[in-house]
């Protein structure tokens, strides 16, 4: 064939630079199948191979291939090729023409082309509809955004190429990629349709195999002659392991007879433990396992021996840990690295927050992957070049560093992170199928499921919908969930594993079988089963006795007489107040009145980081485990609700504001929580004093800030209950009490006396107002919602303006949490000789001071998140660090500057860092 003879479609460009020349985009396309083929042999999961091979008679490879090498087809239209200069005037000369393009038809973009060119060549081969109604989406989604099929309808006939010269050429590109992937596209049609949350990680694989085949790895071919499927393969292969992408586990291989938590843990299986992973082994498909068991039974190891057992029988090759916090995402991830290298060597877990990289642990981790090769990324995450290999002498295995890029982190096959990082695979985000291809084939652990408000738990049963539909199996942990929201977390996964809205929780799931307890439920041929069963607690139940110490002008006063007695032989005391503003102010008159003789610690969240996480061991190390064998120095450690989450401590008397009733028995959770032999005599029994509430003749008056948090009615449950125990036995066993304490508290059943009734009903109906508008609010993110289960397709997945909020950490978190914006800022001192952290480091004025990992390192410390009341003012007011040197971090996070008594205005309102009270308000003090 000579210069001459080449036809027309194979001087079509794909991609205008390429590593600095064009390449053609046929060898795109070829680079792009290339590619997908090896995310199928060496990163997709068996069970996501499986579910794929069993919609077209197992021909799961070719079909992903095929749909990776046709998804920029609609690159073959005059709106596409005009839009470099140069490169259409090749395409020109070869003798593909067009006239004068209006606005309207350069707006034809290449994803909507793209799917009328393959509906139309599927139905010349005699595909039917619904087969080319599911594909359709996954060519015009590989942009992020997957629009409503009517869209692909308004076709700009001259942008589109409108002679049968441009309908030839498409068909000829199409032909080329059939005929380099040596497959009849007529044979090819599935059987089946697949499920819509597998066509979505399918989504998400061919915009995987897009971006890494757009990248530097893959330099531009603009001859003709050189365009081949072998050369695509030959460089894909050689990109796989420049960019040493790798799947998860590959070599499970255990049996119902193995001690796991003997082999993975070293420890000998608690009854709760060894009855969750007997569950495990016998669930008949993947489903739910919900694991409700009080703290300090070893949930967190108990997960993760039951999730190897589920990926085993299950085809699943990793684990993601979601946590309610960065903080408690940490911890579990520095716990469970460990378990992680002994299922599988060869995959280290990962961490997911917006704050990894000051995690000691992780950036081990990432440093040694970049080590591996040193490189820079484009916009796709990919390699600009080859960089350094490997010189072997790393201590264990690394990660790919191309999933640091934006959009990447859950693509790892095996992560711990922020509860965050799963909800916003429910949202209708851009790209958010890179999202669902990451947890496909994973098992899902989330802790502390109790900690999810309203708002959240709606994308939480979008989530669990999704995760039904693809076969993951969840694990879920909690010390105890009022049964109505067992009851909708069972209904969200029925729906999605039964594809329909309306379904029948098996009465089962609720049953009331004692506690610890461990439930599952499965669904198989489109019938749900489940199964409740409870065992011993690993420690007996103890009696705690409930005190009530009402709200006066004198109540500190109270509180500090009270603490003065049962203090008298030592003891180590918790109180925990519901606002940082009731925080501090017992801190102020504890510190006065016992600071001399013992430790008295502050911790809440305007507390800078740095100090906060100092105090915070400190309390572990004087409260935590490893105390048990003799008695303890004397302390008071005063918190806020950060003492509810993961909060690893054992206290002799418990001092709290009045929570609802499940928050309240969670916080009850920190009185002896490990097992020790020696307890303060004036401290026995276990005893927590309640404060919080005013008693009178009706119903009971609690502080504002308990009612903003939590609501009046949940409050006035919890007081009903405690007064009832009050006036009776006067104690709660606990753990033995606590299902049945729940229950109660989220029952319809009558509680408190009469004259607290008419204020109870008020209080009610408020509540569910309340509820119902937290839940609408969500409506507007969620990403498809109960109204679509029946849908076959993803078309419209995205019908309203899908949101990107991925460069903000701000706004993706205010997209899943709700309440008031929140921003986060750096607390700096201004000097007569410039600007310091609060740990005393001089910023200097050069980007290469404030680059410097120990100053970054220092002013992470410096930072604290304001309370949304100001907001509004810090967004108005505050701006980042003109001396950032491009950190990430420190480009987006604006700066509060203070003066040398460490005081600030902020909008109308005065503020003061005290390095013992934290960030106060003092405008009205």
């Amino acid at each position: 064939m000579s210069e001459q003879e080449i036809p027309a479609w194979l001087r079509l460009w794909g991609k205008s630079d390429a590593g600095g020349c064009p390449n053609l985009l046929l060898q795109h396309l070829f680079d792009t199948a290339a590619v997908a083929e090896l995310i199928w042999d060496d990163y997709l999961s068996l069970s996501i191979r499986s579910q794929l091979d069993a919609c077209c008679a197992g021909r799961g490879r070719l079909l992903f291939a095929l749909i990776a090498g046709l998804h920029d087809i609609g690159k073959a239209t005059p709106a596409f090729q005009s839009k470099s200069e140069l490169l259409a005037g090749r395409v020109r000369r070869a003798g593909l023409t067009w006239g004068t393009l209006r606005s309207g038809d350069r707006r034809w973009h290449h994803t909507l082309a793209g799917v009328v060119i393959v509906e139309r060549t599927l139905a010349d081969r005699g595909w039917s509809w619904s087969s080319i109604a599911w594909i359709a989406p996954l060519i015009s989604g590989h942009h992020g955004v997957v629009p409503e099929v009517g869209t692909y309808r308004q076709v700009s006939r001259e942008g589109h190429g409108k002679s049968g010269a441009w309908a030839a050429a498409q068909a000829a590109v199409v032909a080329a990629v059939t005929d380099g992937l040596d497959l009849d596209l007529r044979a090819m049609e599935p059987d089946v349709v697949p499920s819509r949350a597998v066509q979505l990680a399918l989504s998400g694989a061919v915009i995987m195999a897009d971006w890494i085949a757009s990248g530097g790895c893959f330099p531009g071919i603009e001859d003709p002659w050189q365009v081949s499927v072998v050369v695509a393969r030959d460089r894909a292969r050689l990109a796989w392991e420049k960019l040493r992408i790798s799947g998860g586990w590959r070599h499970l291989s255990i049996t119902p007879e193995i001690d796991l938590m003997k082999q993975r843990f070293n420890q000998r299986a608690r009854p709760v433990q060894e009855l969750a992973i007997d569950t495990a082994w016998a669930m008949p498909a993947p489903g739910l396992l919900l694991v409700e068991a009080p703290m300090g039974e070893g949930k967190t190891e108990l997960a993760l021996a039951a999730a190897e057992v589920l990926a085993f029988r299950f085809g699943c090759d990793g684990v993601f840990l979601g946590m309610p916090t960065q903080a408690t995402s940490d911890a579990i991830f520095d716990r469970s690295a460990a378990w992680a290298d002994r299922v599988d060597p060869g995959v280290p877990l990962a961490l997911l927050h917006g704050k990894r990289r000051f995690n000691s642990r992780w950036w081990e981790l990432e440093e040694a992957s970049r080590a591996a090769d040193v490189h820079d990324t484009d916009e796709f995450g990919c390699l600009d070049n080859f960089g350094a290999a490997s010189d072997g002498n790393s201590a264990g295995p690394v990660l790919s560093s191309w999933f640091f890029g934006p959009k990447l982190g859950l693509l790892m096959r095996s992560s711990a992170g922020t509860i965050d990082q799963l909800l916003y695979a429910a949202t209708r985000t851009r790209h958010v199928m890179l999202r669902h291809l990451g947890l496909s084939g994973r098992v899902v652990i989330l802790d502390e499921v109790h900690a999810y408000d309203v708002y959240m738990m709606q994308f939480l049963g979008e989530a669990l919908r999704w995760l039904a539909d693809a076969g993951v199996p969840v694990i879920l942990l909690s010390a105890t969930l009022p049964p109505p929201v067992r009851s909708d977390l069972a209904e969200a996964y029925l729906q999605g594993a039964v594809r329909r809205r309306a379904v029948e929780i098996p009465e089962s799931w609720n049953r009331d079988a004692g506690y610890p307890v461990v439930r599952a439920l499965t669904v198989e041929s489109g019938t749900a089963s489940a199964a409740s069963h409870a065992t011993q607690g690993w420690r007996e139940s103890i009696p705690v006795a409930l005190e009530v110490l009402d709200e006066s002008a004198t109540a500190l006063d109270d509180l500090a007489e009270l603490l003065a007695g049962k203090l008298v032989g030592g003891g180590c005391v918790l109180v925990v107040r519901n606002t940082v503003a009731r925080a501090q102010d017992t801190f102020t008159h504890l510190a006065a009145r016992f600071g001399d003789v013992m430790p008295v610690t502050l911790l809440h969240s305007s507390i800078v980081m740095g100090d906060r996480a100092d105090r915070t061991a400190e309390v572990l190390s004087l409260l935590g485990p490893g105390h048990d064998a003799a008695p303890r120095q004397p302390m008071i450690a005063v918190a806020t609700q950060l003492a509810e989450q993961s909060f690893d401590v054992d206290a002799d008397l418990l001092v709290t504001d009045l929570a609802p009733i499940d928050l309240l028995l969670q916080r009850i959770g920190r009185l002896h929580r490990h097992h020790r032999l020696h307890r303060p005599g004036a401290m026995r029994p276990a005893t927590v004093i309640v404060t919080g509430l005013t008693r009178g003749s009706g119903a009971p008056g609690f502080p504002a800030g308990s009612e903003h948090v939590y609501c009046r009615y949940p409050l006035l449950r919890a007081a009903a209950l405690a007064e009832e125990t009050v006036a009776d036995s006067g104690t709660w066993l606990v753990p033995m009490q606590v299902p049945e304490l729940v229950r109660r508290g989220y029952s319809e059943e009558e509680l408190g006396t009469e004259s607290w009734q008419k204020d109870m009903e008020s209080a009610r109906v408020k509540f569910d107002e309340e509820k119902k508008r937290r839940a609408g609010n969500a409506e507007e993110f969620i990403l498809s919602g109960e109204e679509n289960l029946n849908r076959k397709d993803l078309s419209g997945l995205h019908n309203m303006r899908a949101r990107d909020p991925e460069g903000d950490e701000d706004q993706v978190q205010a997209l899943v949490r709700d309440g008031e914006d929140t921003v986060e800022v750096i607390l700096v001192r201004r000097g007569d000789d410039g600007r310091y952290t609060l740990d005393g480091e001089w910023l200097g004025s050069a980007d290469t001071r404030v680059s410097d990992p120990s100053i970054t390192e220092s002013l992470l410390r410096s930072s604290l998140r304001l309370p949304a009341r100001f907001t509004k003012d810090a967004i108005k007011e505050l701006r980042p660090l003109i001396e950032s040197g491009g950190d990430p971090w420190l480009c987006r996070t604006r700066v509060l500057e203070l003066d040398q008594d460490l005081r600030v205005v902020l909008g109308d309102r005065r503020l003061r860092y005290d390095t013992d009270l934290g960030l106060r308000d003092e405008t009205h003090r």
